[in-house]
């Protein structure tokens, strides 16, 4: 149930509570009033009685009676025992108080009518309902209102901070400065913690990047020495690691790019298919490519950037060979928008699934060794043209990874100024 439902059903019972412990008291103090008051005027009725009927032994004309035939049992019995009381009963002739007392061997007695006090109390009991369901019906919809409020702020803030979640440090719930308001002071911590998370992001890429581009200038004099090494074995080892070593000093530029949204789509027709096969072709790894037919028999061409496309699948295809096991399957859809490729190894380890790709972990050790920066570019490039990358496992094991491109009719407009996306989304993850 949403919070406001549950607060306006609190108020509502508490209204209700509140009403029906008024009345029960109002209805307590205002019946043993009356039958306080009843009694006591029995009592002083029959004492006037009991004067008369000494001197005269006649009660005519006091307002009491002599062996009254409608006289409780339990009243009876109290005055053969020499003694004087009163009760209330509500038999069949009505509420009433009765009151009696010896009179030499006989019994001396008063009823005074209550049916007309009991229907006066029955009326307030009606008035303190009703009063109860009005003060509920105008307690409740202030209750909903107040509710409401309190609800809409805490979704807000919920929102924002699923946006800063997602990647969107620019979100902010801004409640301003409310005394003793512990929504505004929630809110106000998430927009503190927010700004901080987004200062040290920030630090972090731009040292990201600055530790990249230095590390450019000596690595290119360190590929041009290793090329000059005469042949052998040792040669050749440092020109292999000589060249990992600048494969990952590109790859963390081309991630600092993209942390700081200056990367942007050049969109032109694709033909996804022949893309494909030579993605393939140019790994120099094997793979098995499947294109199904589209709805009129001609291959699929779509939309898109197809410099990061090429890039997005070259680093799946690798992946997949990497850390999976063969035979690797490349399948292309009838359209050409969704692009799958499957291994038949372990498959994705759940943190990866859960969380998505993290820089410099594989995320499990049956999937290989390796920085894990393939599958963050590939996602982060994904993002820059618009299309989502979704990473599972088979039924029947192995890994699949499954690029879906978005619909688009025509190409883009160039003139068209590029917007800087200051989201860091999955690419923060590492």
């Amino acid at each position: 149930m949403p919070l406001r439902w549950r607060i306006a059903a609190l108020v509502a019972a508490a209204a209700c509570a509140v009403a029906a412990a008024v009345g029960v008291l109002v209805h307590e103090f205002s019946r043993d009033r009356e039958l306080s008051q009843a009694r006591e005027a029995a009592r002083v009725t029959l004492d006037r009685a009991a004067v008369t009927y000494s001197r005269t032994g006649d009660v005519q004309g006091s307002g009491a009676a002599i062996d009254a035939p409608g006289l409780p049992g339990g009243l009876r019995n109290l005055v053969a025992k020499g003694r004087r009381g009163t009760e209330f009963t509500t038999g069949s002739g009505g509420p009433a108080m009765w009151a009696a007392r010896p009179a030499g061997s006989r019994v001396l007695s008063v009823r005074v009518d209550m049916s007309g006090t009991m229907r006066d109390i029955g009326a307030l009991d009606a008035s303190i309902v009703v009063a109860g369901l009005i003060t509920t019906a105008v307690v409740l919809p202030l209750g909903v209102v107040t509710a409401a409020r309190m609800s809409r702020r805490l979704r807000t803030a919920a929102g924002t901070a699923r946006r800063i979640a997602a990647g969107d440090l620019d979100a902010r719930i801004a409640a301003g400065p409310r005394p003793r308001d512990e929504i505004a002071d929630i809110s106000n911590a998430v927009d503190t913690m927010a700004g901080a998370l987004q200062k040290r992001l920030l630090g972090e890429q731009r040292f990201t990047a600055d530790v990249a581009h230095e590390l450019r200038t000596p690595l290119m004099g360190l590929v041009t020495a290793a090329e000059l090494l005469p042949e052998g074995e040792a040669a050749g080892y440092v020109r292999d690691r000589v060249r990992v070593l600048s494969t990952l000093v590109e790859e963390l530029l081309e991630i600092s790019r993209l942390d700081a949204g200056a990367e942007h789509a050049d969109l032109s027709p694709c033909p996804v298919g022949t893309l494909v096969r030579d993605v393939v072709a140019r790994a120099g790894l094997e793979a098995k490519v499947l294109e199904e037919s589209g709805a009129d028999g001609e291959a699929a061409s779509v939309t898109t950037d197809s410099r990061r496309l090429d890039r997005i699948l070259t680093n799946l295809v690798v992946n997949a060979h990497r850390h999976g096991r063969a035979p690797v399957v490349v399948t292309v859809s009838g359209d050409g928008r969704t692009v799958a490729v499957r291994d038949h190894g372990p498959g994705y380890p759940g943190t990866l699934l859960d969380d998505g790709p993290q820089r410099f972990r594989t995320g499990a050790r049956e999937r290989g060794t390796g920085h894990g920066l393939g599958l963050t570019i590939a996602l982060g490039q994904a993002q820059v043209i618009g299309a989502a990358l979704e990473f599972g496992n088979a039924p029947d094991g192995g890994a699949v990874a499954t690029l879906r491109l978005p619909e688009r009719t025509s190409p883009a407009i160039e003139d068209e100024p590029p917007v800087r996306d200051t989201r860091v989304g999955p690419l923060i993850h590492g």
